[in-house]
């Protein structure tokens, strides 16, 4: 498998009605014509624009259709999504709307899969995500993270795991590998929806964890590979990253697309 060609698909443009589904419609409509208060945009802490709302309101459908690639194909990698901390009525911590939420219920809802595994890795706990499946009985959500950082208040998933500040590449990977195996057998999902959060970096601006760039690649091919010996499908979402030096950023976010690329 390349990384271009045959391989690329684009999703529909995005509107809020498509994200009726799982979000508060009058919270989507005030959102699409930045009608949403300065404390409410501050909890988000990004400016309002046009580009950023077209942006916001086709990732999700972009999230979806990377499931459903990877019901076909086994992997799929979304190049965005992983807007976790995007709660039903609100927005926070740079997310808007929550692509993994909205997917996991539409595919459910479609009658596509019978339950989803959601397994975030991204160094901040997935709080949104948490919230807004919590009453689903279909979706198991989890959670890895550093325990000391943001959300300080968290919201319960089906399983948590708070990280100390500082782990190192082989206690990380051991957690990671033995937590992911566990679920694979226990909940047996149709599909893992996996958050690729690359601010666990060591020198990541917003993370507090010691985790090497290799450590990161390792991570990845940890989670597709146990996906693919289980033989359940695996779509991918970069999740968070933070880093002046945007070419890093994306060069890190690309870990997870090679790793796939490889197998």
């Amino acid at each position: 498998m390349g990384l271009v060609g045959n391989n690329l698909y684009q999703p529909e443009l995005g509107a809020p009605s498509r994200l009726e589904t799982v979000h508060c419609e009058n919270y989507l409509w005030d959102l699409w014509h930045d009608r949403l208060d300065d404390k409410a945009m501050r909890r988000i802490g990004l400016p309002w624009s046009v580009p950023l709302m077209a942006r916001t309101f086709t990732a999700p459908l972009g999230t979806l259709k990377t499931a459903e690639l990877a019901l076909n194909h086994g992997i799929a990698c979304h190049l965005a999504g992983g807007t976790h901390h995007a709660h039903y009525d609100f927005g926070s911590g740079f997310c808007m709307v929550n692509d993994l939420a909205f997917t996991a219920h539409e595919l459910i809802n479609a009658g596509k899969v019978h339950n989803v595994l959601i397994f975030d890795l991204d160094v901040h706990q997935g709080d949104g995500t948490a919230a807004m499946c919590q009453h689903n009985p279909y979706i198991f959500t989890c959670s890895i993270h550093c325990e000391k950082n943001f959300p300080f208040r968290k919201v319960s998933s089906d399983l948590d795991i708070g990280l100390p500040n500082h782990i190192q590449d082989a206690e990380y990977l051991a957690i990671v590998h033995e937590t992911l195996e566990g679920l694979l057998q226990d909940v047996n999902p149709d599909i893992v929806l996996y958050d690729a959060g690359v601010d666990v970096w060591e020198h990541d601006g917003l993370g507090k964890l010691d985790i090497t760039w290799q450590g990161i690649e390792k991570r990845d091919a940890l989670v597709l590979k146990t996906c693919q010996q289980y033989g359940v499908p695996v779509a991918t979402v970069i999740g968070g990253g933070y880093d002046s030096d945007h070419l890093r950023l994306a060069k890190r976010h690309a870990i997870v697309v090679s790793q796939a690329a490889r197998l």
